[in-house]
């Protein structure tokens, strides 16, 4: 009899995964250089600090480079955001991290593609994990 409740106890708490926590959309479409939106788009460079509001978003610093790799296109009312990767001897740590930022908080500097996919923003590109 003892060896159903330790079942049931793993199955119920123990052995479940975590599953990501879903959040407002940005937009309903973006902007990639390819359909899996892996291409970087340009390089940009920082304007200012940005602390990230939440999972979703990543944190910059001024001066900082930035890969771009996909553009939202805004709702009536809504920001612009791009979404980006961090670049930076000195931050090195937060390089890879892909996250949205503000789009007039950064300059492109340099342009990689100029062809472009416009795709449907989905949840999963909300959601933090």
């Amino acid at each position: 009899m003892r060896h159903p409740l330790v079942i049931v106890l793993c199955v119920g708490t123990l052995c479940s995964t975590p599953e990501a926590a879903p959040m407002e959309k940005l937009a309903d479409k973006k902007t990639c250089g390819d359909e899996e939106c892996s291409y970087v788009l340009s390089m940009a460079t920082a304007l200012e600090d940005f602390i990230a509001p939440d999972c979703r978003f990543i944190n910059i610093k001024k001066e900082q480079k930035v890969y771009v790799y996909s553009k939202l296109l805004p709702q009536e009312g809504a920001g612009v955001f791009w979404s980006g990767s961090v670049y930076s001897e000195r931050y090195v740590d937060r390089m890879g991290i892909i996250g949205y930022f503000p789009a007039t908080l950064v300059k492109e500097t340099l342009r990689f593609r100029d062809d472009t996919v416009e795709l449907p923003a989905t949840s999963l590109d909300f959601s933090c994990a």
